[in-house]
């Protein structure tokens, strides 16, 4: 049975069932290049409008901008951030904007909804300084071969924990004198980037205990490829060891937020910065740059400077 099959046109009847809204949010998911992780998100935050909706009695193909707003405003009693608000409220109109697609209704009621503000000049991300990233190096590079690998992938690529852990060894190669890397990034795009002579080390040091057969890059004592879990935890549990104080707030991806401002601090281009992370708005990276507030940086002083030379010319 089709989508259209199970989904009135024109938001002529309820979601028969949870099964048929199961397919169809499978339907919507195929037609986007996420991940697996994206994916399973998205599915628990349709999964939840729909049960509230149905604990209210509410056809989720009739509702109106106002049912979403209070269904936001339950999100936020449940003192959830306004990020976190805020990407369950794109996923739901990502999952509106597709019934519309195939006609299913006629406007997405997120599209009038109140969604929560959130400042892109802010990262809730709990971040390292460089020496605690390379105290945490240290300690990784005594932790063991595939514990260094890990820590240096993340630490001088700045990988998402989701592009480290899907990493297979066919994707490590050689382009024009370069090691490189290659992944499917954020929005399923595909991604390259150079390896440090540093990771390089640490990957070939970790592939002569590993074998260099196909398959994940990255695996278990057993086996299986790494999760994103196991990467979480190995990040606490070395920075706990380096004596990093924030420890036991940190996360694989407190490794990319150091990669982006160390490479600001250093003066790394924003466009080359924003490249290498893989972000299609500028805004995002720039709220990486510590120093963009500093009105020694006002654009207005270089302004003025040219304007002098050119008079004593």
């Amino acid at each position: 049975m089709g989508v259209m099959q199970v989904l009135p046109r024109q938001g002529g009847g309820a979601l028969a069932g949870f099964g048929a809204a199961e397919q169809v949010t499978e339907a919507w998911l195929a037609n986007r290049r996420l991940s697996e992780h994206t994916r399973a998100a998205y599915r628990r935050d349709v999964a939840g409008w729909l049960s509230w909706c149905a604990g209210r009695v509410i056809d989720p193909l009739r509702a109106s901008f106002l049912e979403v707003n209070a269904y936001a405003r339950g999100l936020e009693s449940q003192q959830l951030a306004p990020a976190t608000v805020a990407r369950k409220l794109s996923g739901l109109s990502s999952w509106y904007d597709f019934l519309v697609k195939i006609r299913a209704i006629e406007l997405n009621p997120v599209g009038g909804a109140d969604r929560p503000f959130v400042s892109r000049d802010h990262s809730a991300t709990v971040g390292l300084t460089p020496g605690e990233v390379d105290a945490l190096l240290g300690v990784a590079r005594a932790a063991g071969p595939r514990h260094r690998a890990v820590v240096t992938l993340l630490a001088d690529l700045g990988l998402r924990v989701g592009e480290l852990v899907g990493l297979d060894i066919s994707d490590i190669g050689w382009e024009r004198g370069h090691r490189t890397v290659r992944f499917v990034g954020k929005g399923g795009k595909p991604r390259r980037r150079v390896l440090t002579v540093e990771a390089a080390a640490a990957l070939d040091d970790y592939l002569a205990v590993r074998g260099a057969h196909d398959g994940p890059l990255l695996v278990t004592s057993t086996g299986a490829r790494i999760d994103r879990h196991g990467v979480f935890r190995l990040i606490r549990r070395l920075a706990r060891e380096a004596g990093i104080p924030s420890a036991d707030q940190l996360s694989p991806h407190s490794l990319r937020h150091a990669f982006a401002t160390t490479a600001r601090d250093e003066g790394v281009p924003l466009e080359d910065v924003q490249d290498a992370m893989g972000h299609a708005d500028p805004r995002t990276t720039r709220r990486y740059d510590r120093d963009r507030h500093n009105l020694d940086r006002d654009p207005a002083y270089t302004i003025a400077a040219a304007r002098a030379r050119r008079a004593g010319a």
